[in-house]
């Protein structure tokens, strides 16, 4: 199975979506063939960053991952090689 490349256009939004308050949700299967799902959502100066399995909602769900990275366009870089890294094991 293979790894979204996150750094892909319009996958994930731009910082500039982030930096006007929206949060962004998804999912995809990881590599161990499970459904991980994901938050991507500003927090003050922080672009935050949740994962959790599949199959249900951010509310009904025990977060698995959390990692916080600056609100800027190497943050949103560092944020997505983190996603890479969590749908990979």
């Amino acid at each position: 199975m293979a790894v979204a490349d996150w750094r892909q256009e319009g996958l994930i939004p731009l910082l500039l979506y982030f930096q006007n308050g929206n949060e962004y949700t998804g999912s995809s299967s990881a590599k161990s063939g499970n459904e991980l799902r994901f938050k991507l959502k500003p927090e003050e100066d922080k672009l935050v960053a949740e994962v959790w399995p599949g199959p249900f909602c951010y509310e009904k769900s025990e977060i698995t991952g959390r990692a916080e990275f600056p609100l800027t366009e190497e943050g949103r870089a560092q944020a997505l090689e983190w996603l890479n890294r969590q749908y990979g094991a």
